[in-house]
């Protein structure tokens, strides 16, 4: 916000004692309001200008005297600047704050960290979810770790921080954690959630991640085929372990539930839907959406096998789901045993679901949506990895209309063969698929 009013002088200011050499004053005036404090300077009157407010004469004490005062003026500037561009009234009583450094030293950044934890932790189950905790816990225990190799120290000034910081914890999580590059770039957008707090709560004015560019790279996580889906759910496995970790999962392939959904799927929300067949009605975990899909055959079969289990007994549950370390542990033993040549785990089976067993099958994208609990059509579209199979189908089309009537077509059979080529050319763009 820009102020009505705005002055700067420095002055020396006379002392009890009748003396040539007086302090130097710094006054700074907004709307009317003046706030003013000395620069621990002293300069004898005599070699002093006011109406320049500068020393006067080319001896090296007053340039370098000069030189404080320009800096000081700069740094009011910035401040002004800063509180411009942030949006915050620019008032006399913060510049002189900033100037004096009265904002950034009480409050240290991982203090500050451990505050935000402390107050999501109290909000567990009440709009955050134990994993974002997790999360947010690790990104302080790697900032920790970071100022005791890079600095020797315990915490720090939110002064302190700046672009260099920001790249150097960058580095630090790609180098000595060998983190990758979307899960060094997770890490840096929980921190930077607490940095943008202190500005909020005007611990600092400036936000070093502002010229920070980072760019995550775009993961194609695809979902089982329906032929690997099939020789999962035929393989014989002779351990009774491995035969509940591989039944959970297929469970999950035909519902779409993640793994705590699943986890926690109680009997409960097996309900009768609206055409009178069972449906799973509940609500996601994660997000707190509704969740109500129509229970397939191959779900319902799991379901009949596990119903008088003695673990689904005790906790109420449909299925007896271990913790999500040991599934994907067991799932990647399953994996070798199968033959898969790619490491499963068990959101995998949420995309095959959304992927593989509905919109591969014509079920509509919004449908797909609905069921799977989504905010919006464009995290689906993320779980449509059917290339192959939409390619398959429109080629099919496409190789019936040329052949057709011994290759004499219509003029409407042309325009469909146009509208076919361009929609091919367009799948093939969007998963960057090239015809050798």
């Amino acid at each position: 916000m820009l102020e009505n009013s705005f002055g700067l002088s420095f002055f020396l200011k006379t002392p009890r004692n009748a003396s040539n050499v007086r302090n130097i004053y710094l006054r700074i005036t907004v709307d009317g309001i003046p706030r003013e404090t000395s620069t621990k300077r002293k300069w004898d009157v005599n070699r002093w200008d006011q109406n320049s407010e500068r020393a006067v004469g080319n001896k090296e004490d007053a340039r370098a005297l000069n030189f404080f005062l320009d800096s000081l003026l700069m740094k009011v500037n910035e401040c002004k600047t800063e509180l411009f561009y942030s949006g915050k009234p620019v008032t006399s009583e913060k510049i002189m704050d900033y100037i004096l450094g009265r904002i950034t030293p009480r409050v240290k950044v991982l203090e500050e960290f451990e505050s935000h934890n402390r107050e999501m932790a109290a909000l567990i189950g009440k709009g955050y979810a134990e994993g974002t905790l997790d999360r947010f816990s690790i990104t302080i225990n790697h900032l920790r770790e970071f100022l005791r190799i890079k600095f020797n120290r315990v915490d720090m000034e939110f002064a302190d921080l700046d672009l260099q910081f920001i790249k150097d914890f960058e580095f630090y999580l790609r180098s000595v954690r060998n983190c990758s590059n979307n899960t060094t770039l997770k890490y840096l957008a929980n921190f930077k959630k607490i940095v943008l707090r202190a500005i909020d709560k005007e611990i600092i004015l400036k936000d070093p991640f502002k010229n920070f560019k980072g760019r995550k790279t775009k993961m194609i996580k695809k979902p089982l085929s329906s032929q690997e889906l099939y020789a999962l759910e035929n393989h014989y496995f002779t351990t009774d372990r491995l035969d509940v970790v591989r039944d959970v999962f297929v469970f999950q392939c035909y519902t779409g539930l993640a793994y705590i959904d699943v986890y926690q799927l109680k009997k409960t929300e097996i309900k009768e839907g609206i055409d009178g067949k069972p449906w799973i009605i509940s609500a996601r975990q994660k997000t707190g959406s509704e969740t109500n899909v129509p229970l397939l055959p191959q779900a319902l079969k799991i379901i009949e096998k596990y119903k008088d289990n003695a673990l689904c007994r005790q906790r109420g549950t449909v299925l007896p789901v271990s913790s999500n370390q040991k599934m994907n542990e067991y799932l990647k033993e399953i994996a070798n045993l199968c033959g898969f040549p790619f490491t499963l785990n068990t959101h995998m089976a949420r995309r095959t679901f959304g992927s593989t067993v509905t919109l591969a099958n014509n079920v509509p994208i919004h449908v797909v949506k609905e069921m799977l609990g989504h905010a919006s059509v464009k995290q689906t579209e993320a779980y449509a990895i059917t290339e192959q199979a939409s390619i398959g189908r429109e080629m099919a089309l496409l190789d019936k209309k040329l052949n057709k009537n011994d290759n004499k077509m219509s003029k409407a059979d042309i325009a469909i063969l146009g509208k076919l080529e361009k929609e091919i050319r367009m799948i093939k763009e969007k998963y960057n698929i090239h015809t050798v």
